[in-house]
């Protein structure tokens, strides 16, 4: 055993692409805050991949969304200290997806509530400075169509505070 000691995280996130520009969101919690993070979350209660998907994307961008393509599942693992955990081992369902109705909203602050607002990014914004590991797959599969099959594994990873 390698000593590490993983938190399994699950979750179902959508690319919405407008104009050549890419949703995120501001992250405000979790391994990736303080960077563009890709709308999208963990299910809640008895709630289906698309109805998590269709909600956590109204709650973080204030967008309306019609689910077009299941992309496919990829998985990240970083280091992150957090209860007892020393990594995490991120397991993330893709979605492309098209906005229907709603305007960018800056979105109402509750406990779990991990985005500060949406925005529209250029693939020259994104780096690994500034995006989440999500955000940058969604730039390779956006330029290759190809999500890749073996896990993104970070050996470093820097928690902005």
């Amino acid at each position: 055993m390698s000593g590490k000691k993983y938190h399994r995280a699950f979750g179902v996130y959508g690319i919405c692409v407008e104009d050549g520009k890419l949703l995120v969101i501001n992250k405000n919690g979790g391994p990736y805050v303080n960077r563009y993070d890709l709308p999208g979350g963990s299910l809640e209660g008895d709630e289906s991949l698309s109805d998590a998907l269709k909600r956590e994307f109204l709650e973080e961008t204030g967008l309306e969304i019609e689910i077009e393509e299941n992309i496919g599942v990829i998985d990240f693992k970083l280091p992150w200290l957090w209860r007892g955990y020393t990594d995490v081992h991120h397991i993330a369902v893709f979605y492309s997806v098209k906005k229907i109705s709603g305007e960018l909203s800056v979105p109402e602050q509750f406990d779990g509530q991990d985005s500060l607002g949406a925005l529209w990014v250029s693939e020259n914004d994104v780096s690994l400075e500034k995006a989440s590991p999500l955000v940058l797959k969604a730039v390779e599969w956006l330029r290759t169509n190809e999500l890749g099959i073996e896990a993104n594994i970070y050996e470093e990873w820097n928690v902005l505070k």
